[in-house]
C-alpha cells in the first residue's frame, strides 16, 4: 500500500534496507520510477497507435471518399497517438515524483514542450493533407498555392516556439511578441529571401503567370524548360537538356520570363524567320523568265493581272509603269501561295512574307506563318521543310541567297585572276 501511496519513499526504503547509502537509494528510487514512467508511456503509444490505426483503416477502406485516403496517408490521425504517452507521463508523474519536487517539475516542463511539438508536427500534417486535396481539384492545375501553403506552416513553426519559449521562461506570450517587436528590422534582414519569394509568389497566383507544368524560357538564367516544383522561396525548372535549374520566386517577377502556354493552349506555333536575300540578284521580270516559269500557271495569271494595270489605264500614258512586277514580289505571291496550299500551315491565322530593314547581309525577308500542329519535333520538321523549299526554288526566280564569300569563294576568285 505505502508503494500506491508514495511510491518514491518505498522504493528509498527498499534500496537502504538492501544495504546502499541513502543519497544511492534516493537517486535509483527516482530513476527506477523515471524508467517506469517511460515503460508506461511507450505501452500507451504502442496500444494507442493500433487502436487509432484499427479503427481508422477501417473507416477509410469503407469510405468513398479520397480525403480521408489523403488524412490517412498524411499520418494526421497516427501521429494524434503521441498525445497517449504525454498524458501517462502527466497523471503518472504526479503519482510517482510527488516527494521530488525537482524532477516532477523537470518532468511536466519536458512534457509539455514534447506535447507541444507533437501539436505543432500534427497541425503541420493537417495542413499539408488539405494541401494535397487541393491538388487533386482541377483549379489546382491553373493556381498553386504551395508557397502560401509553406508560409502558414512556418506561422504555425513560430506560434509553437513562442509556446515553447513561453512555458520554458515562464514568461507571457504576449510579452515576447512585444519583444520581437522590437527586433523586426533583423527579421526583416534575415527572412529578407522569404518575405521576397512570399510576394513573387502572390503575384505569380494573382496574375496566372505561372504554374507547373509551363514550360518557359529564361535566357538571362539559362532556362529553357518545364516548371516542375514551385515553392515559397523557388522555382524548379527541368530544361529539355534534363538539367535541373532553381530560380528565386521573386526573380520571375522582378526580371522577364516567356511562358509558352499560350502557344500550347492554342494548339498552333508560329514560324517566322528571315531569307536574306542578295540585293544585287533583285530586277524586273522579263520574257526569258516568263518562260522559265510558264510550268505554274498562278504565276502566269499572277503577272498578266498586273499587266492589265497597264491596258486599263486608257489611252494615257501613266507618269509610272505600275504594271511591272519584280522576281522578289513575284517569289512573294508564290511563296505566299504555297503557305496558304500546305495542308501544315494554319490558314486561320496570319500567312505573309514581309520585308525588313536591309543589312549588311542583304535584304532580310521574313516567312511568317503558324503550323497547325505544335508539337516540338512536327513542328521543327515542318520549319526546316518550308525553308529548305524556298532555298531551293529561289534560283528559278533568278534570286540569289546572301552569303558571305568563304576561303573557297576567294581562292576561286584567285584563280580566274590567274
Amino acid at each position: 500500500m505505502l508503494f500506491l501511496k508514495d511510491p518514491a519513499v518505498w522504493l528509498k526504503d527498499f534500496f537502504i534496507g538492501a544495504g546502499l547509502t541513502y543519497g544511492v537509494s534516493a537517486f535509483l528510487s527516482t530513476l527506477s520510477l523515471i524508467i517506469l514512467i517511460t515503460l508506461l508511456s511507450w505501452i500507451a503509444n504502442i496500444v494507442a497507435k493500433t487502436i487509432i490505426r484499427t479503427i481508422v483503416l477501417r473507416v477509410v477502406r469503407r469510405s468513398k471518399s479520397q480525403w480521408d485516403d489523403i488524412f490517412y496517408e498524411q499520418k494526421v490521425f497516427t501521429r494524434l497517438s503521441h498525445f497517449a504517452p504525454a498524458l501517462v507521463i502527466w497523471f503518472t508523474s504526479r503519482w510517482a515524483l510527488r516527494s521530488s519536487v525537482f524532477w516532477l517539475s523537470m518532468v511536466h516542463y519536458l512534457n509539455y514542450i514534447y506535447m507541444l511539438s507533437i501539436g505543432m508536427v500534427v497541425v503541420l500534417s493537417f495542413i499539408e493533407a488539405w494541401n494535397k486535396i487541393y491538388e487533386t481539384l482541377p483549379i489546382s492545375k491553373d493556381r498553386s498555392i504551395k508557397g502560401y501553403i509553406q508560409l502558414v506552416k512556418i506561422m504555425v513553426a513560430v506560434f509553437f516556439l513562442l509556446l515553447m519559449i513561453s512555458v520554458v521562461f515562464k514568461t507571457d506570450i504576449s510579452k515576447i511578441i512585444t519583444g520581437l517587436g522590437a527586433i523586426a528590422a533583423i527579421l526583416i534582414i534575415v527572412f529578407k529571401d522569404t518575405l521576397l519569394g512570399l510576394v513573387g509568389s502572390i503575384q505569380l497566383s494573382v496574375n496566372k503567370m505561372l504554374k507547373v507544368g509551363d514550360w518557359i524560357t529564361m535566357p538571362a538564367r539559362d532556362v529553357d524548360g518545364v516548371v516542375t516544383d514551385m515553392s515559397l522561396n523557388t522555382v524548379k525548372v527541368q530544361n529539355f537538356d534534363k538539367t535541373i535549374i532553381t530560380i528565386p520566386t521573386y526573380a520571375l517577377v522582378s526580371e522577364s520570363f516567356q511562358n509558352w502556354t499560350g502557344m500550347e493552349v492554342s494548339g498552333v506555333r508560329q514560324i517566322k524567320g528571315p531569307l536574306f536575300i542578295d540585293m544585287r540578284s533583285i530586277r524586273f521580270i522579263d520574257d526569258r523568265l516568263k518562260e522559265k516559269l510558264s510550268g505554274y500557271p498562278a504565276l502566269i495569271d499572277y503577272i498578266e493581272m498586273h499587266q492589265a494595270r497597264k491596258e486599263n489605264a486608257g489611252q494615257e500614258k501613266p507618269f509610272f509603269d505600275t504594271s511591272r512586277i519584280t522576281n522578289l514580289g513575284l517569289f512573294r505571291f508564290y511563296a505566299e501561295e504555297y503557305l496558304r496550299s500546305h495542308p501544315m500551315i494554319d490558314n486561320k491565322n496570319t500567312i505573309m512574307l514581309r520585308h525588313r530593314t536591309p543589312t549588311g547581309n542583304g535584304l532580310p525577308v521574313q516567312v511568317y506563318a503558324y503550323s497547325a500542329n505544335n508539337e516540338f519535333v512536327k513542328y521543327e520538321h515542318l520549319q526546316s521543310e518550308i525553308f529548305e523549299h524556298f532555298y531551293a526554288i529561289l534560283n528559278e526566280f533568278g534570286l540569289r541567297v546572301y552569303q558571305q564569300p568563304t576561303g573557297d569563294d576567294i581562292l576561286e576568285l584567285t584563280e580566274r585572276r590567274i
